[in-house]
C-alpha cells in the first residue's frame, strides 16, 4: 500500500490567510522552524496507478500539481484519481470537489447523510450526473476504496459542518458536538497485509473507538489543537476545541492520554490548526508529543507503519 499525506492542516491551512497569531506569524516571517501546510487529505494506492483520495481540500489542484503520481499520465484527458471518499461535509474536506468539474469520471463515496448535504447545495451539480458516480457507503460495511484496497467507515464522535449549525440551533436549540452517526466518520484501510486508520476529526475517545484503534499498524488522528482553549488564549477565536468537535492533544481528556495504553504501530497527527504550537519544530509542545510517540504530519509525507524501516519504499508492511 502507498499512502501520501496531501494536506496536514486543519481548516484554513497554515499559515491561515488572515492570521498573525504567534504560530502563523512565524510562517509569515519565514522562520525555518515551521513549514507551510495545506488542508487535510490523503491519497491511497496499491499499484501506484489508481488512487483514492480521502477528503478533497480546497487546495486539491496544488496538491495534485505537487504530486506526480496524481497527475495525468496518458491521452488528452486522464487522471489517476479513481475515487474520493469524504469523512464529513466540512468546507476543508469538500470544497476541492468544485475544482474537479471538467467532466472527468471518478466515484464519489460518502455516507447517505453527507451525500444529502451535497445534493442540497446545487453548486455541487458541477460534478455532472452520469460522469461522477455518487456512491453511498454504509457504516461498518467493507467496500472497495480503490483497486486492491478495502475500506470500512465507522462513526466517530463529532458534529455537523459549521455552515449547517444555524439550522440545528433553530431546530434543537444547540449544536451537538459529540454526536455519533453518519455526519463524521473515520476510515479503516486494509490491503490484506496492513491496517491503517484515518480519523481527521474526533470529539472524544470512546470504548468502541479505542477497541478499533488498538493493534493498528498506523493511525492518522485529529491533531487540531494542543489545548482545549487554545484559540481563546491565542486571541483569535471564542470557541474551544470541544465546541468545534475536536479533542485536544494534551490534558487528561486529550488524545495523547487516550492513546497511552493502546498498541499502535505509528501515531501521526493530522488536521493541525494554525494556532497549534506543535507546528513549531523544537517547541515544548512538539517535544512533548514526540516523547509520547507521536509524529506531526507534513504535506507530502509518505506513511509506512511499524515494520518498515525509515527511508524504505512506501510498501506498507506490518
Amino acid at each position: 500500500m502507498q499512502l501520501i499525506v496531501l494536506g496536514s492542516a486543519a481548516g484554513g491551512g497554515y499559515p491561515q490567510w488572515n492570521c498573525r497569531c504567534a504560530v502563523c506569524a512565524l510562517a509569515w516571517q519565514g522562520d525555518p522552524r515551521v513549514k507551510r501546510r495545506t488542508q487535510s487529505s490523503i491519497a491511497v494506492s496499491v499499484d501506484g496507478e489508481h488512487w483514492a483520495l480521502i477528503n478533497c481540500a480546497p487546495e486539491i489542484l496544488s496538491q495534485i500539481q505537487s504530486r506526480p503520481a496524481l497527475q495525468p499520465q496518458q491521452g488528452r484527458r486522464h487522471t489517476p484519481v479513481a475515487s474520493i471518499l469524504l469523512t464529513n461535509a466540512d468546507i476543508d474536506h469538500v470544497a476541492g470537489l468544485l475544482s474537479l468539474r471538467e467532466g472527468q469520471a471518478f466515484t464519489l463515496k460518502a455516507t447517505p447523510a453527507i451525500h444529502e448535504v451535497l445534493r442540497a447545495n446545487p453548486v455541487f451539480d458541477v460534478l455532472a450526473e452520469g460522469v461522477v458516480e455518487r456512491q453511498p457507503v454504509r457504516l461498518d460495511t467493507p467496500f472497495e476504496l480503490v483497486a486492491g484496497v478495502t475500506a470500512e467507515i465507522f462513526a466517530v464522535p463529532g458534529k455537523i459542518a459549521l455552515y449547517l449549525e444555524a439550522g440545528e440551533i433553530a431546530a434543537r436549540g444547540e449544536v451537538a458536538t459529540a454526536l455519533e452517526g453518519e455526519q463524521t466518520v473515520g476510515v479503516e484501510i486494509r490491503d490484506g497485509i496492513s491496517r491503517l486508520l484515518f480519523i481527521p476529526g474526533c470529539a472524544r475517545m470512546t470504548e468502541p473507538l479505542a477497541a478499533r484503534i488498538a493493534g493498528a499498524d498506523a493511525v492518522l488522528f485529529d491533531g487540531t489543537v494542543w489545548q482545549d482553549d487554545e484559540m481563546i488564549c491565542a486571541g483569535v477565536g471564542s470557541k474551544t476545541g470541544a465546541r468545534m468537535g475536536h479533542m485536544a492533544m494534551s490534558g487528561p481528556a486529550g488524545s495523547i492520554a487516550a492513546f497511552a495504553g493502546l498498541d499502535v504501530g505509528r501515531k501521526i497527527y493530522v488536521h493541525i490548526n494554525n494556532t497549534n504550537p506543535v507546528l513549531i519544530d523544537g517547541s515544548p509542545e512538539r517535544l512533548a508529543a514526540e516523547a509520547a510517540g507521536w509524529e506531526i504530519a507534513e504535506d507530502g509525507m509518505e506513511i509506512a507503519p511499524r515494520g518498515t524501516p525509515a527511508g524504505a519504499p512506501m510498501e506498507i508492511a506490518s
